[in-house]
């Protein structure tokens, strides 16, 4: 496989252009069916959030006996297997190709999905933790791969536009998996029936993926030679057949890219703790049936899908136009996005329950959908970071941030054993507010968006900069052809 080379050592060329040629090209198309996948990545580790509700109900026939501590452990096995493919799948998308490992994972994802209701009825409780570490085992290698092919297909400009919408698939997809989960553990089809749609619908993407997506520009059978030329100017690369390794010792050495990993790490948690628990707290406290829970506890996701688009969009016009820095924006979009968030947990603990349904959605969906900016802050400084390692860095911080995915929900047994108990509930919302405050001054402080000298896998000359590349066609030049990118 060929490996990317970042020939601009922290440089713009001033002569980038602003836009493609066509309004849908084919890093477009990639866009999406990137997107598709991460949807059914989330749905599927999602629908268990929903279902277990049902599985667990005592209300219904053949329910499991599983207590609260039982629960917690399924939810959190997923992480178990996520956390440790986290790195492995970052080095192997560099080596061997981010194309195939993507639909491998996400296919064999939804085949271990289908089978979950047969396995667990065989087996209980240990087999289907155990498929849902085969389902972790699957997930844990996606982050890198989608962060490996953004820095090969996304140009600069349109770096937060881009992230926001694949990622925010993995809200939608919180949002579809929530609704359909809870109306299909309603029907007469029972809780099975979310995993049979939601497997199915993982496998056939895998298939349309092996069809239509592809590693990089260069190997696009069919790309236009001009959006080709945008893409790869505008990051400054090249394509090279040799061999690249990465430079974990500079890597691990790195305060930026510690800075990340305290902001991701504490984002992670707050993340996966609203949205594995949700459910339980629309159900135990809120008092809402399993019909409306799934549509209430989806509620705050569908508003952070929404506002990811004017949130992207304006961050890359002003970067684009020069009104702001790509530093200044990543730090006011991290700050945004996880100060705010930190805000509305600490209200929600004056919400006394059944009462104030409305107060505490509405609370709820603040705290959800302003987290969204932090895929315009901290999200993207991978790639900010190294465009070349943007994958193994993603894999390693990612790796390290989702312990806290297997940690909250065990936290969460401790601090709310009676999940009736508002009181208790408050008492998790005050530590994931402070976290989250926690990651913002970390990033604020010690986070940066300049291009680390290790970026740089070759012994190239640093005289060597966009002079060497073709020059670019004339209607890809900027209008102010010496304004350049501020870092």
């Amino acid at each position: 496989m060929s490996e990317i080379v970042n020939l601009s050592y922290g440089r713009r060329d001033s002569r980038q252009p602003c836009t493609g040629s066509a309004a849908i090209g084919a890093r477009h198309i990639q866009a999406v069916l990137l997107t598709g996948g991460f949807l059914c990545c989330y749905a599927m580790r999602v629908c268990m959030s929903v279902s277990i509700v049902d599985m667990t109900d005592t209300k219904k026939p053949g329910h499991y006996d599983w207590d609260e501590k039982d629960q917690n452990l399924v939810i959190s096995s997923f992480f178990w297997g996520y956390v440790l493919t986290q790195i492995p799948g970052g080095m192997v998308a560099q080596h061997w190709g981010a194309r195939r490992l993507f639909g491998t994972a996400v296919g064999m994802c939804g085949v271990l999905t289908l089978a979950l209701p047969i396995v667990s009825k065989l087996g209980g409780l240990s087999l289907t933790i155990a498929s849902r570490v085969g389902a972790g085992l699957c997930q844990g290698v996606v982050p890198p791969i989608l962060h490996t092919l953004l820095a090969k297909w996304v140009p600069l400009q349109e770096r937060g536009l881009f992230t926001s919408f694949v990622y925010s698939g993995g809200w939608i997809g919180n949002v579809i998996a929530m609704q359909s989960s809870g109306l299909l553990c309603g029907s007469s089809l029972g809780w099975p029936s979310s995993f049979y749609f939601w497997g199915t619908i993982a496998v056939l993407w895998s298939l349309a993926w092996y069809c239509f997506g592809r590693e990089s520009p260069a190997e696009h059978p069919s790309i236009a030679p001009d959006e080709k030329l945008y893409i790869e100017s505008s990051l400054g690369i090249i394509e090279t057949s040799e061999p690249v390794s990465t430079p974990w010792k500079s890597i691990l050495s790195s305060v930026p890219v510690w800075a990340l990993l305290i902001t991701q790490w504490t984002q992670t948690w707050g993340f996966w703790l609203l949205l594995s628990k949700i459910p339980t707290y629309m159900g135990k406290v809120l008092k809402y049936d399993i019909q409306s829970n799934g549509f209430m506890s989806s509620l705050p996701y569908l508003t952070a899908w929404l506002v990811s688009f004017p949130v992207s969009i304006s961050t890359d016009w002003a970067i684009r136009n020069g009104k702001m820095s790509v530093r200044t924006s990543r730090k006011l979009c991290n700050s945004f996005g996880m100060f705010v968030p930190a805000l509305a947990l600490v209200g929600l603990c004056f919400v006394e329950g059944e009462g104030q349904q409305t107060l505490a959605v509405l609370i709820l969906v603040l705290s959800v959908a302003s987290n969204i900016a932090i895929y315009c802050g901290h999200h993207v400084n991978h790639m900010d970071l190294s465009g070349n390692f943007a994958g193994p860095i993603m894999g390693f911080t990612n790796a390290a941030a989702n312990l806290s995915s297997i940690i909250a929900p065990l936290v969460h047994s401790a601090m709310v054993p009676d999940a009736e108990n508002v009181h208790q509930w408050n008492k998790i919302f005050l530590l994931t507010a402070g976290l989250y405050v926690l990651g913002a001054l970390t990033f604020l402080i010690f986070g940066s968006t300049q291009v680390q000298k290790w970026n740089d896998p070759t012994n190239i000359k640093k005289n060597k900069h966009f002079s060497d590349l073709p020059i670019m066609p004339e209607t890809f030049k900027e209008k102010k052809t010496e304004e350049k990118i501020e870092r």
